[in-house]
């Protein structure tokens, strides 16, 4: 392997690595059940983040009924810079509601820095769990 070939290999491999590094998590929190179809506005559960990519500005959260993606829960965009919590109410989204069913969610979270997506993240839970 030429060195030039190993140098690019290890640009991909860490760029590789860093996209995987971020992560985020959450938990339903305190919203009210809903099997109607008909979704609640609710505050956004609290989402533990972890290795936010470096020169991230905003992280945009977003909702998707993974049975129905074509719904949109909503979400929004935040200014954040560090790894740690986000807290709840910090914006509302429609509940999940599925009707008289158990759907997958997943929380996807976009990190942007200078126009640019820097990192994808996401986290899954069935509801009602």
């Amino acid at each position: 392997m030429t060195r030039l070939a190993a140098v690019c290999l290890a640009f991909v491999l860490s760029a590789t690595a860093a996209w995987a590094e971020f992560r985020i998590s959450f938990e339903w929190g305190d919203i009210p059940l809903c099997n109607t179809g008909r979704p609640n506005t609710v505050d956004n559960p609290a989402f533990r983040v972890q290795g936010v990519p470096t020169g991230t500005e905003t992280i945009e959260f977003r909702l998707i009924d993974l049975d129905v993606p074509s719904y949109d829960h909503g979400g929004a965009r935040l200014r954040m810079g560090q790894d740690g919590t986000v807290p709840s109410g910090l914006f509302t989204y429609r509940s999940p509601c599925p009707p008289g069913e158990v759907h997958t969610y997943e929380w996807r979270a976009t990190a942007q820095g200078g126009g640019q997506v820097l990192g994808t993240a996401a986290a899954q839970r069935r509801y009602p769990e």
